[in-house]
């Protein structure tokens, strides 16, 4: 069975040797943070750390590290939820695939027994843990990830809100929204931050609670079944509850009880209810009054800046017994986050295809940011007797991606025909891109659709929430020959070559020649450090653009609407003044890290 309790993971990590304790003093404020990064990258056991400083709680580090202790975290739950989402996606499946009766009947048993942990069960407030102790924001660990953040941040929350009219577990809504505990104007203890996204749930609830004039009660849970962490970051239809999602993966029907009623509490608002089992939870009200939330660094390696977002004023804090408090950071790509988009693609990546017929996989590149590049490959067969066949099916099926949820947040979309090449695989990145770069005609393949809106986080574009996209779809045969070593002089500064057919340059003349077997050129700021490896060409190409705004071509044109170029596309991927700052780790909390880390490696039995 899955765990029920963030205490019972400890206890069987530890048991199996995947965890280890820490007793010397670590501070929360960018020393903690920097030693995560090291862990991870390190690929370390989860780290408790039992004397942080400025608090009384625990701190748990690295609890997500490494992809077998996701496996072996969720192990009871991963193939029941996956088995569920299968039929789910696809009710028609048992009952069609009658070749396969026995597999059939197998999924649909599974599926139905899980759905009995599908269901929150309510607890009466005084059986529910969370609400044993109480306590305030600012005896919590104050934990800053980044030099230049606003303030102290809840990295791991889970926010948990129901739609105003319409309350209840079913129309419920648990996201990772980024919470600020202090710093800026907010009150201390009285006021947090809380910056969500305009595409998430918490938007469409807070909207309604604004229709209705009244203010949206919002509690944010830390710790507790790591189900419900997980269960916060997925990207579920709009109508799923993620508490679904968390009683299958966790093995258990999710407790649910509402807080102690007190004075402080606005009493024409009714209570919201509170995850029984979690280690912390604030409780509190959502304003239309705003105030500065942030800088913030975030995972797609740069400050989110400083925007005006929703008050949290704060009614409560309650914590259990003995509570540990969990964080993560994150940062440039890759961070520890990266388990979440490894376990997501694998949890749900069957779901598209059997939403959108036709695509057969869809692949978000984390060393991209996520949002910013997809590749996709999908069916062509429209005009299946053209000798010259080009991508038309997969037109329509672009436009079915970047509409489909959090797709729809793509900058950058690659589709490849299937048909041309079986065994082509969305994950192969390089692979992927060369067999797109063999087949693009410029003069056709690019399509933008512009003056939409973007991900909240992406500064590439010189406006909030607003940006463009572009799609390269193409079938067929090869059209050229890729370059793997540039043997002519071009009309470029400092070119290099990342893989067959990609050039990385300095500075480029327009109106020069290049050759063919180059079909894309990235215009950066440093070639060689671009060019050194993929995590850096894919990082730095596709957060550092935006498609309407950086993207050129050599002898481009424009016919009937439709942009073009009969050379190699150019993207330019330099720094602009109006992009958000990298993040960047001083020499002196580099070195306290390393020295910290290299102790708690030497500590693994």
């Amino acid at each position: 069975m899955g765990y029920r309790t963030l205490k019972s993971c400890i206890d069987d990590l530890r048991r199996t040797g995947q965890l280890i304790e820490f007793g010397e003093p670590v501070h929360p404020y960018l020393e903690m943070a920097a030693v995560q990064r090291r862990l991870y990258q390190a690929e370390a056991p989860a780290v408790l750390f039992t004397k942080p400083v400025g608090t009384t709680f625990p701190m748990l580090a690295n609890l997500f590290g490494t992809s077998s202790r996701v496996e072996f975290i969720f192990r009871d739950g991963i193939e029941p939820l996956r088995k569920t989402i299968e039929l789910g996606a696809d009710p028609v499946m048992v009952i069609s695939n009658r070749l396969r009766f026995k597999t059939a009947f197998s999924l649909g048993r599974l599926a139905l027994t899980s759905l009995m942990y599908s269901r929150p069960k309510q607890l009466s407030t005084r059986n529910a843990p969370v609400f044993a102790c109480r306590t305030t924001l600012d005896q919590l660990p104050q934990l800053v990830s980044w030099q230049n953040d606003g303030g102290s941040y809840l990295t791991l929350p889970q926010v948990y809100t129901e739609d105003p009219n319409n309350s209840g577990f079913a129309a419920s809504n648990l996201g990772m929204y980024r919470v600020q505990l202090a710093g800026n104007n907010y009150v201390q203890n009285d006021e947090a931050g809380l910056h969500y996204q305009i595409h998430r749930g918490i938007a469409v609830h807070h909207a309604a609670a604004i229709r209705s004039g009244k203010p949206l009660r919002v509690n944010v849970f830390v710790g507790g079944a790591p189900a419900m962490t997980l269960a916060a970051v997925m990207p579920l239809p709009e109508g799923v509850s993620e508490l679904l999602f968390a009683g299958i993966l966790g093995q258990h029907r999710i407790p649910m009880a509402f807080p102690p009623s007190e004075p402080k509490t606005i009493t024409h608002i009714p209570p919201l209810n509170c995850y029984a089992e979690a280690d912390f939870c604030i409780t509190g009200t959502l304003q239309t009054e705003t105030k500065t939330e942030g800088p913030f660094g975030d995972h797609l390696g740069y400050y989110s800046l400083a925007h005006e977002f929703p008050v949290l004023k704060i009614e409560s804090v309650w914590h259990r017994q003995n509570a540990v408090f969990p964080f993560t950071v994150v940062g440039r790509p890759p961070q520890e986050d990266t388990q979440f988009a490894k376990f997501i693609h694998y949890i749900i990546g069957d779901i598209v295809p059997k939403k959108i017929p036709g695509i057969h996989a869809v692949y978000a590149v984390d060393d991209a940011g996520v949002h910013p590049l997809l590749l996709a490959l999908g069916r062509e067969q429209y005009c299946p007797l053209d000798p010259k066949r080009r991508a038309a099916e997969l037109h329509t099926l672009a436009h079915a991606i970047l509409g489909f949820g959090q797709l729809s947040l793509a900058k950058f979309l690659f589709l490849a025909a299937r048909e041309d090449d079986t065994t082509l695989d969305v994950h192969n990145v390089a692979g992927f891109l060369k067999h797109i770069l063999a087949r693009a005609d410029w003069r056709y393949d690019a399509h933008f659709v512009t003056q939409t809106t973007a991900d909240t986080l992406d500064y590439s574009d010189v406006q909030l929430n607003h940006g463009s996209k572009l799609f390269v779809a193409v079938s067929g045969q090869p059209i050229r020959h890729l370059g793997g070593s540039l043997d002519v002089s071009i009309s470029a500064k400092n070119p290099r070559v990342v893989f067959p057919g990609v050039l990385c340059v300095e500075d480029i003349d327009m109106t020069g020649s290049f050759p063919a077997e180059f079909p894309l050129i990235v215009w950066v700021d440093n070639s060689a450090e671009v060019a050194s490896n993929l995590n850096r060409f894919l990082w730095t190409t596709f957060t550092k653009s935006d498609p309407a705004h950086d993207i050129h071509g050599v002898g481009e044109f424009w016919h009937n609407k439709h942009w073009g170029c009969t050379g190699p596309l150019v993207i330019d991927a330099r720094r602009k003044p109006h992009h958000a700052p990298e993040l960047t780790e001083s020499p002196e909390i580099a070195d306290r890290a390393e020295k910290i880390v290299q102790k708690i490696l030497l500590s693994i039995p």
